[in-house]
């Protein structure tokens, strides 16, 4: 647990606080407050406990997290409690339009780029406990799926886009040992399968490519003035990934067997050709799948929602991604 005096350590408990109020059934003492916050048990004093909880319900205010203050009787006497109603903290509906629904479509896309350190996914899971706890949690699970650091090209290939600026990287081509030097205009990036892609124009070949991030060699420069180019109004990046491994049709298919958490691996489901009950908790499939390496990564997305069962090497492939997502978590987390 990182200190409380951190910045990290203050958002935590901030957060502790929020979701020990949403959940009181009634107002709370001081007191019963102090026992079910974890940071507030490890203060020293009462009078250093009452300085930072005052503190901490100024914060949350300002926040626009409505705190109410009630008087709730107990053992016979007044005492003053503390709740926040979920009438009073609950969004009121969206009516998004189309173009604000885009927006936070890459805004999610970012959230998946982002690492989450464990207590504020801890955080955010007991967030979504509640009368529509399964609805609410569906999005954190969203969070959870990454199975690789980003990629060192994703920041400067962002950049470019966001300027639309031409870039030149070293490119290693799928089954191929040669890097070859590619001049592209960048017009955006997608998250597909559980990794990420360039869709761009290449103007050393002068048609339409994809490009894998995690295949790009050494450093991206962005090259000339930003505004460039134009993006093509007809531009479909998740179009683009797709029909580049449609066009992969000399790959063989290959048998997996995978055992899938129940409600989880909607798109695993969807390909597979047969499911099967294993218990209450999981299902178990068979698929074919292609390429191991996009396999193995779209499996890794979904991290403990599902289980290689076999072969041993596609297991070996997930299981070494898992822990590359693990070290560079706690690698960012400071742990």
């Amino acid at each position: 647990m990182p200190a409380t005096n951190t910045p990290r350590g203050k958002t935590e408990r901030l957060m502790n606080l929020t979701m020990c109020l949403l959940e009181a059934r009634q107002p709370l003492p001081r007191e019963r407050i102090r026992r079910v916050v974890e940071q507030y048990r490890s203060v020293a004093s009462d009078d250093a406990f009452e300085r930072m909880f005052e503190r901490d319900k100024d914060d949350l205010r300002t926040l626009g997290i409505p705190v109410r203050t009630e008087t709730v009787t107990v053992a016979f006497e007044d005492e003053v409690g503390y709740r926040i109603d979920p009438a009073d903290y609950a969004l009121p509906d969206l009516e998004l339009t189309p173009q604000e629904l885009a927006v936070l479509g890459l805004a999610a896309r970012e959230w998946q780029h982002a690492s989450l350190a464990r207590p504020a996914t801890l955080a955010l899971q007991k967030l979504a406990v509640g009368a529509d706890g399964d609805e609410l949690a569906r999005p954190v699970a969203l969070l959870e799926r990454l199975a690789a650091p980003p990629d060192p090209a994703f920041d400067p290939v962002r950049a470019a886009c966001r300027q639309r600026r031409v870039i030149e990287f070293g490119y290693r081509s799928h089954g191929s040992a040669e890097t070859v030097e590619r001049r592209v205009q960048p017009w955006g990036l997608v998250r597909w399968r559980g990794r990420w892609y360039l869709t761009g124009h290449d103007l050393g070949r002068d048609d339409r490519r994809v490009f894998r991030l995690s295949r790009v060699v050494g450093e991206v420069r962005a090259v000339g003035r930003g505004g460039a180019f134009e993006v093509p109004a007809d531009h479909d990046g998740v179009a683009m990934v797709e029909e580049s491994f449609r066009g992969l049709t000399t790959i063989t298919p290959s048998p997996a067997v995978l055992r899938v958490r129940a409600g989880a691996g909607h798109e695993l489901r969807r390909r597979a050709r047969t499911v099967g009950e294993v218990d209450d908790e999981w299902d178990l499939i068979d698929i074919d799948h292609g390429i191991l390496d996009a396999f193995a990564d779209e499996v890794a997305s979904y991290g403990g929602d599902v289980v290689v069962e076999q072969p041993a090497h596609l297991r070996e492939a997930v299981v070494s991604r898992l822990r590359a997502s693990l070290a560079a978590h706690d690698e960012r987390s400071g742990a």
